[in-house]
């Protein structure tokens, strides 16, 4: 989940490129400013929080939650619907939002 400020020109261009690097690390956009991943285990996700922290912009509000598929699947839609990505994720895998 993130927050980055778009205001100055540079600004702009530092959150497109956190975005294409995200996408580029098999994230997919679960709604604004929210993405999400599965990972095999927590392995992974530790490898994967260490690619995270090199594409991080300079500043910004950045945070990383792992949650099992059990729990994800706990998520209430209270409106809307869940993405084709969404729907096609596998289960027994953590996911990283």
């Amino acid at each position: 989940m993130f927050d980055l400020p778009m205001e100055t020109a540079d600004e702009k261009r530092r959150y497109r490129q956190f975005r294409k690097n995200l996408l580029r690390e098999g994230f997919i956009m679960m709604q604004f400013s929210v993405y999400i991943r599965t990972c095999p285990n927590k392995d992974f996700v530790t490898r994967m929080e260490k690619r995270i922290q090199k594409i991080v912009p300079p500043e910004g509000n950045i945070r990383l939650v792992t949650i099992t598929e059990k729990q994800y699947q706990n998520i209430k839609l209270l409106i809307g619907s869940k993405s084709l990505q969404e729907e096609a994720m596998g289960t027994e895998r953590l996911v990283i939002f």
